[in-house]
């Protein structure tokens, strides 16, 4: 078994790692940290657990640890779910200390030799560890995934983009409250009500889609417009996606390339891998939010209702994945299942 630590644990992202990695047959978590106040406590003791289920006996009676490597020294891989202000610096002496860390956090995902890996999509990109170590002279190295409206978005776009290119890209999203973590947006302000502003998310959106989907060295040469949305839902992002593509693109042959859709870890066999990464409904109703979020166990996006966008003679449709397992927690372990197999770990 690889000895697995994580940062952040008690957060709502750290806590659906702790869930996913139970049972998990590569990795066993040895060590959970998170804030100063909490060292020293027992996990089941000091989280406030808002995953379904009971806290997993193998981590519940370890003591929280400092959020410093020596903390952490057994580990051979640390799994971040810290904020970005804590991530920046922190992220940077695990790795300085030897450890390759799989990050959530939005601290390190722009910088031009850190792989922001959406391992369906991009899998190439972990090529930048090696430019990584040599620039930083360090031995570990940082690996992100994307913000997890981003990695829903992105995952639909890759067999168009592949296919037919794709020119400009307009989404808007509806996305669910455990976006914003616990205890997140109050109920006073999202009951009854749509909140039309999500801080910092229409950037990220905009801003990590070309680099995810471009060469390891040059981003995707499309811009992305994003409007970002928070709506009373608890679990799952949907996005309303329209394209101009650069050839013409059949609605029947879209939905042929979703369909086809696979990538890396589904060749690979990784553990965490849905069997088919894009689910395409053809229910003129479909995707739900109540319906779809979990399928692939909440690892694959749904899309539906394909159809022709006439303004720009392109292509629209809507997508729905769960943001805590495919937009985050499963992301990260999914990132490093494939560090695992491509012997980074």
């Amino acid at each position: 078994m690889i000895e697995a630590g994580i940062l952040g644990a008690t957060g709502l992202v750290g806590q659906k790692i702790v869930k996913l990695l139970d049972g998990h047959p590569w990795f066993n978590v040895i060590a959970v940290a998170a804030s100063e106040r909490n060292v020293g406590r027992k996990y089941r003791d000091a989280v406030k657990y808002r995953v379904q289920g009971d806290v997993p006996s193998n981590v519940a009676d370890q003591e929280i640890v400092d959020i410093e490597p020596k903390a952490m020294d057994k580990a051979d891989v640390i799994f971040s779910a810290l904020p970005a202000e804590i991530a920046n610096r922190k992220e940077e002496d695990f790795a300085q200390a030897g450890k390759i860390v799989v990050s959530n956090a939005s601290a390190h995902r722009m910088d031009p030799d850190v792989p922001l890996l959406n391992p369906e999509i991009n899998s190439e990109h972990l090529a930048l560890i090696d430019d990584q170590r040599r620039k930083r002279k360090w031995d570990g190295a940082i690996v992100t995934n994307p913000n997890c409206s981003t990695t829903i978005l992105s995952l639909s776009l890759k067999p168009i983009y592949d296919k037919f290119g794709i020119v400009n890209v307009f989404v808007s999203t509806m996305q669910a409250l455990s976006g914003a973590g616990f205890p997140g947006v109050a109920s006073l302000d999202i009951l009854d009500n749509t909140i039309p502003f999500i801080r910092g998310e229409e950037e990220k959106m905009e801003y990590e889609t070309p680099k995810i989907l471009g060469s390891v060295t040059k981003p995707a040469d499309f811009k992305v417009s994003a409007s970002c949305h928070r709506v009373p839902v608890v679990d799952g992002h949907m996005e309303a996606v329209f394209l101009e593509t650069k050839q013409k693109a059949r609605v029947d042959a879209v939905i042929q390339a979703m369909e086809d859709f696979s990538g890396e870890p589904q060749k690979l066999g990784l553990p965490s891998a849905p069997m088919k990464p894009i689910v395409v409904k053809r229910e003129r109703d479909r995707p739900q939010t109540k319906l779809d979020r979990l399928e692939g166990r909440g690892m694959s996006v749904t899309v539906g209702r394909i159809r022709r966008e006439g303004i720009h003679e392109g292509i629209k449709y809507i997508v729905l994945g769960h943001n805590i397992i495919r937009g985050a927690a499963g992301c990260s372990i999914l990132n490093a299942e494939l560090l695992k197999s491509k012997r980074y770990i």
